[in-house]
């Protein structure tokens, strides 16, 4: 029987992962990126091509090395932890290569359109049409896998502040920011407080004369570096943390956290204690803004009401004249121009099982890869949704039926209106663990606890209390990776590495968890395993 043929849609870190899902599972993937190289978001252009993302060029990710790799290659141990921008194109590199993805990859090709052929009730197949060069082509495919991600098209709502058509200063969204060195003693508005709305405002703030930094509802704030100076992810993204978030209401959960981040610096006094909980919002990482606020260069503002010739007029009455820049950091909002009707989204929200299928195709032909925005790194969910993606292509995994999984998105959209604040940005969210969890139960590769906690105690003990890293998500099943194991019980190795580029004699390896909480906890883990899973 021929290969089945599929269709990628973008070469970014979602469109490399699904090309070596399809190869993964003799699948024939032909991936079509409009620019010239891969990277997506994470490759960063002075002038970027309209219809992507941009990043500035001190971006720094905000997932950890070991939370973010890709499940069967590791990232190097010398790299750092949070790696700037750059470093994680070296690592996409690396992996491209590795697995000899870049053959599979037809550059500077923009897909025009996506449409069912005639016979699409029985076959599942679609006519592909794309340009190349202002040369069109058209061909069938068996699957397509849409990985633009959700930070296509800038959200700029200039309808929400009156008055910015008479500003004479200048105005921009913060997609088209690339460096600091042209604000140089100027005074400037950042309208956002998310994580490129305080990236913005502290970066600005030791070039520009002064920042401002306006927020409607306030922000928790996290930090990348936790106990001892592990990356917090490391420490908070765990199994154990997960099971304890079960058992113990929200409320105390939020209030644990909040507790914890005000004692760090006090959100009140700093102007941002937002009125939601810390559960009911996307939560902004930085651990550089409480540094420049206590330090004058960065002042904190409420919503902006209005604009005047040269200066904002905010929500509490206050003014600041003489603005010369205003930075819009108000997100991103997503669309498929290409897929015509077979999708539609209003108002960020786009009907997907698991967020991956439409569930009304006759067909389940189409799948959206990286379309979410998780408590966690994007990276590995990217990878295991590819994964489930090409076993149903392939026919060795179904879909429940439509009305089923209709109930499903119901419910998951409910769960969210409950849970969030109202915004654009919380359409797309999810739970780590949960959601993976969700995954890897459909394609058959989630961790039996129970089977490897009588098989395997020391590998058991880490998988729960440790970082819920990806490797977990090799140990069986469909695409089991023999380094699995080996990559789970060194991955603290692989954290303290690049930290070690001073010899000290007496250094003591510590780790988050010390060592009699897990021998009391391996015994409570046994009851644990028994008792929920």
């Amino acid at each position: 029987m021929a290969q089945k043929r599929v269709a990628v849609i973008g070469a970014g870190v979602c469109g490399l992962s699904s090309i070596k899902c399809c190869l993964d599972e003799r699948l024939e993937p032909t991936c079509f990126e409009r620019s010239g190289d891969i990277g997506g978001l994470w490759r960063f252009e002075e002038n970027p091509e309209e219809g992507r993302a941009s990043i500035y060029k001190s971006v720094i990710i905000n997932s950890s090395k070991e939370m973010m790799c890709f499940s069967d290659f590791p990232i190097p141990a010398d790299f750092p932890n949070y790696m700037h921008h750059s470093k994680v194109m070296e690592y996409f590199r690396m992996y491209a290569e590795h697995f000899d993805l870049l053959k599979y990859i037809r550059f500077k090709t923009r897909v025009v359109s996506v449409t069912k052929r005639p016979d699409f009730p029985t076959t599942g197949q679609w006519d592909v049409v794309t340009e190349t060069e202002g040369k069109r082509e058209s061909a069938v495919f068996d699957g397509i896998m849409v990985c633009t991600g959700h930070h296509t098209d800038a959200h700029l709502p200039l309808d929400s502040f009156p008055g910015i058509e008479k500003f004479k200063g200048h105005y921009f969204h913060s997609r088209d920011y690339t460096k600091p060195r042209e604000f140089s003693g100027k005074r400037v508005i950042v309208i956002g407080v998310g994580n490129s709305g305080t990236d913005l405002a502290v970066e600005l703030s030791h070039t520009a004369d002064q920042v401002f930094i306006s927020t409607r509802r306030g922000a928790w704030i996290l930090s990348r570096i936790g106990k001892e100076g592990y990356p917090n992810d490391t420490i908070y993204v765990t199994r154990y943390v997960e099971f304890l978030k079960r058992i113990v209401p929200l409320s105390l959960f939020n209030s644990f956290v909040e507790k914890k981040l005000n004692a760090k610096f006090s959100h009140a006094i700093y102007g941002l204690q937002p009125a939601h909980r810390f559960s009911s919002q996307h939560p902004t990482t930085s651990d550089d803004l409480p540094n420049r606020i206590i330090s004058g260069k960065v002042l904190v503002k409420p919503n902006i009401r209005g604009f005047t010739k040269m200066g904002a007029i905010f929500e509490d009455g206050t003014r600041e004249e003489n603005i010369d820049v205003v930075v819009f950091a108000t997100g991103y909002s997503f669309s498929f121009p290409f897929l015509g009707d077979c999708v539609k989204v209003v108002e960020n929200q786009v009907s997907l099982y698991k967020f991956v299928f439409p569930p009304h195709l006759e067909k389940p032909t189409l799948a959206f890869i990286g379309l979410i925005q998780p408590f966690g790194p994007l990276m590995p969910i990217a990878e295991l949704q590819g994964r489930w993606a090409t076993r149903v292509f392939k026919g060795l995994n179904g879909l429940p039926s439509a009305s089923d999984m209709v109930a499903d998105i119901a419910q998951k959209r409910e769960e969210m209106a409950k849970r969030y604040v109202k915004s654009q940005r919380h359409t797309i969210q999810v739970d780590y663990i949960p959601y993976v969890d969700e995954l890897t139960c459909l394609t058959g590769v989630k961790p039996n606890l129970l089977s490897l906690f009588l098989m395997d105690p020391k590998l058991t003990v880490e998988v729960f209390f440790g970082p819920c890293t990806p490797y977990q998500y090799r140990l069986r099943g469909p695409g089991k990776w023999d380094g699995a194991r080996k990559a789970i019980l060194t991955q603290r190795e692989r954290i303290i590495k690049p930290l070690k580029t001073r010899a000290i004699g007496d250094y003591t390896h510590h780790t988050s968890v010390p060592y009699l909480i897990k021998i009391v906890g391996a015994v409570a883990l046994f009851a644990i395993i028994f008792a929920y899973f």
